[in-house]
């Protein structure tokens, strides 16, 4: 299956454990070398099928999958495979080649993958594989097909693969599934579907999510002539022809998946400001405009804000750069934690940070952002146990002006008003 270059980062919440089950030392050390390079990844090792029923012996909930060698010097005919996957726990198998008794076992049920342990390149896609696993989960997949047993399967196999999936015998219900869950990143449709064949609901899709925002995985018998062709035609990424082999379908839908993320993470990279993970000042200026029309048009009341960071040059020369940047981090988080999900802040200038905030009443900004600079003030960022204090001065306005320009140069003047009657203020105009 195709790899991306960067390894998965782990996320605490699920299980952090893999099992490695390999009879020849050298691998199994090069195994693990391989799986520590993942983020937050613990993993436990066995030589035998003793050894491995002893690590389960209290249960497999704590593993995220397993690496097994299925040619273990005592254990010759698949025991290790069966004693693993009664547990419930994912199965990567290792194999020194391909051949079609190993497909077949992997067709058996709770396998996922395997892989040929030639070269070292092999390894780090076990590596991929295993990150894979313990990321899919927040990759949202939705299969439609007219076929109760067939969705079931293909639900089956996403699942097997730790994708979160929902099933849909129509296009009506993708429509609806697409209306609940707009952070699909992938759609599997059949093209016989009740009502609204797969052709026309790639189209419907379409009308309101483009190729780069959620990819779609046309579907039907291999036989039909021209099928594949038009649901391409018509807005599909893809094309898998039925019956399907399962190697070629987690192919495809990892192919395509991973698209999807990359090409999110691209769009995410053009909006954001790399050192506090704020939007960045052209974004900004983008975003704001919808708050500011809608501000003119009195359907809410807004603030605008401009946080500058008090002592950031002292404390660069000082303690370095490095800290510079960490108190920045640490100050875009404070606000970031203190004001709404709704509301706007990106980064503007070096040391500023410019918020578009939604209020009830003008009167509500200045209480708004006291709490702000509040949590300015209660950061706590050491140096060699040293606590170095932060501070922050606040302009603050709500002055419409004639533009959003001219109120971020409003909250500017508030900011230098604070500077000059001693810093770590809230100053509304």
């Amino acid at each position: 299956m195709t790899q991306l270059a960067r390894l998965p980062k782990f996320e605490t919440e699920t299980p952090n454990t893999v099992l490695v089950v390999e009879d020849s030392a050298s691998l199994r050390e090069a195994l693990v070398a391989h799986l520590s390079r993942l983020d937050a990844i613990r993993v436990e090792t066995a030589d035998s099928l003793e050894q491995a029923q002893e690590l389960l012996a209290f249960g497999g909930e704590r593993f995220a999958c397993a690496v097994l060698d299925l040619d273990l010097s005592e254990a010759v005919n698949g025991e290790i495979l069966e004693l693993v996957r009664s547990q419930g726990i994912p199965v990567i198998m290792l194999n020194a080649s391909i051949d079609e008794r190993t497909r077949q076992q992997m067709h058996a049920g709770n396998i996922v993958d395997y892989a040929v342990r030639r070269n070292i390149s092999d390894l780090e896609h076990v590596a991929y594989l295993v990150g894979r696993l313990r990321e899919n989960h927040r990759i949202k997949v939705i299969v439609a097909d007219e076929s109760a047993s067939f969705r079931g399967h293909v639900k089956w196999l996403l699942e097997n693969y730790r994708y979160t999936a929902y099933t849909a015998a129509s296009g009506r219900e993708v429509l609806r599934l697409l209306k609940r869950h707009p952070d699909v990143s992938l759609v599997l449709t059949d093209f016989n579907l009740p009502v609204m064949n797969g052709a026309d609901l790639i189209e419907a899709i379409r009308a309101d999510h483009h190729r780069d925002q959620l990819s779609i995985i046309g579907m039907s018998d291999g036989k039909r002539p021209g099928v594949s062709a038009m649901m391409l035609k018509v807005g599909a990424n893809d094309f898998l022809a039925k019956p399907f082999q399962v190697e070629e379908f987690y192919c495809r839908v990892t192919q395509n998946t991973n698209l999807i993320a990359c090409l999110r993470e691209l769009r995410e990279a053009a909006i954001r400001d790399s050192l506090t993970g704020l939007y960045n000042r052209r974004h900004i200026f983008e975003m704001g405009s919808a708050f500011y029309s809608n501000a003119c048009r009195g359907n809410v009341c807004m603030a605008v804000a401009l946080v500058d960071a008090d002592h950031l040059k002292h404390i660069n020369d000082t303690h370095g750069h490095q800290v510079g940047d960490q108190a920045l981090r640490a100050i875009a988080n404070a606000i970031q934690k203190t004001l709404r999900t709704g509301d706007m802040m990106g980064r503007y200038g070096d040391e500023e940070i410019v918020c578009l905030t939604l209020i009830k009443r003008p009167q509500d900004a200045p209480i708004a952002f006291e709490r702000v600079r509040r949590a300015v003030e209660a950061i706590q960022l050491r140096v060699d146990r040293v606590r170095v204090p932060l501070t922050a001065s606040i302009g603050v306005t709500t002055d419409r002006c004639d533009s959003l320009e001219q109120m971020i140069r409003r909250a500017d003047e508030g900011v230098q008003q604070a500077k000059e009657a001693g810093r770590n203020r809230v100053v509304c105009l």
